[in-house]
């Protein structure tokens, strides 16, 4: 199986930590399992009560309110996050496991009618948004406007997330007017410490939910379909056993990690593995490091879908664990599913990886395009 490729390796093993430059801020990244657990764990060290900052690159420029909750730490963290927590809890219920099912039986009959299709933006794109409106309960129909914001709300296409503030000011105007069940109208009824919510408190909530999980989601689906297109022998692995999907799930996301890294402020200066930090300076968390750490994982460069432990933390780890982890092992554990069931093989056509290009390290994140051929049973 391919060896993953591991830009950290060797500062991770000479010292533990990267100093890189993020738009003209010097920021060390923290790289080794274990000192990442404790960074993460260590609130009032390593701060996310920070707007704008917790996400590197930094997001001023494109929205306007604190995303909640991942920009508070505890107390505040543990309180907003009690909030939301039943939405994304949903991933669990029966019957939105049973729509997520469908919704891939039908992207995959689709994709096998057809000579070739192209991965990212028509499978993965439009399964993360229609498997969000599962997830919202919200119209189905909601999917064709995400769909058009593009694989990142922010970064992909001309808008700046601009098309997202107008968009959620006006499913709160409709939810405040005419309540119902979903996502929008609970977080316009709900209250914080006895009082209601802000519309900012509302849009910091909704804002996350549409940002945090979207473009991380479409790179794992990428991901797992372009390996299985190398691996022709993975897929007949699960398709033996599909057991060890629940398994190959957890690797895929520990291999893979799209989100390499997480952002913390100092508020005081602190020394950070032979690294001062000054107050209110900036720390990596850097998951994709740890996930590829010799000391939590035997042969961590290899593919094996049947590892177990996998203490990875591809979804972080600590009080800020991903909120959206259900959701996220519901689609990748569906599609594995589902192609273990219809799925003879895939060739792939065209590849065109996704490079994260900093001045310290290149790492790819999956697929800026991908175009393949799915082979029936």
């Amino acid at each position: 199986m391919d060896k993953i490729s591991d830009p950290f390796r060797d500062k991770r093993k000479q010292d533990g930590i990267l100093e890189c430059v993020f738009q003209g801020e010097s920021v060390p990244m923290i790289l080794r399992h274990e000192d990442v657990r404790k960074a993460a764990k260590d609130w009032k060290t390593f701060s996310s009560n920070a707007p704008f900052r917790v996400p590197i690159p930094s997001e001023e420029d494109v929205r306007t309110m604190r995303q909640l909750p991942v920009e508070t730490d505890p107390p505040d963290h543990t309180d907003y996050r009690k909030i939301v927590e039943p939405f994304f809890q949903r991933a669990k219920d029966p019957g939105v496991i049973a729509q997520v099912e469908t919704l891939l039986d039908g992207f995959l009959n689709q994709a096998l009618a057809h000579d070739s299709i192209e991965v990212v933006r028509e499978f993965a794109l439009p399964i993360q948004s229609h498997a969000l409106t599962y997830l919202l309960n919200v119209a189905e129909s909601e999917a064709a406007v995400w769909i058009g914001w593009g694989i990142h709300v922010f970064r992909d296409g001309d808008s700046k997330g601009a098309s997202l503030e107008e968009y959620l000011h006006a499913q709160f105007d409709r939810a405040t007017a005419n309540p119902g069940d979903d996502f929008f109208s609970a977080l316009s009824k709900a209250t914080f410490r006895g009082r209601p919510l802000t519309r900012e408190e509302m849009m910091g909530f909704a804002n996350l939910t549409f940002a945090g999980g979207r473009d991380t989601v479409i790179h794992s689906i990428s991901s797992v379909l372009g390996y299985f297109g190398r691996h022709p022998e993975a897929l007949e692995f699960l398709r033996q056993d599909p057991s060890r999907i629940v398994h190959a799930c957890e690797e895929f996301f520990r291999v893979t990690t799209p989100l390499t890294h997480i952002g913390r402020v100092c508020p005081v200066e602190t020394n950070v593995h032979g690294v001062t930090v000054k107050p209110a300076g900036r720390v990596s968390l850097c998951w994709a490091s740890a996930n590829l750490d010799e000391a939590a994982f035997d042969a961590p460069d290899e593919v094996r879908l049947d590892r177990k432990p996998n203490p990875h933390l591809a979804f972080g780890f600590g009080a800020h664990l991903c909120i959206g982890a259900a959701h996220a092992r519901l689609i990748l554990r569906t599609l594995l599913q589902k192609c273990v069931q219809h799925v003879g093989g895939i060739n792939v056509l065209e590849a065109r990886e996704r490079v994260e290009n900093e001045q310290r390290y290149q790492r790819v994140v999956g697929y800026e395009s991908l175009r393949v051929k799915f082979k029936g049973l």
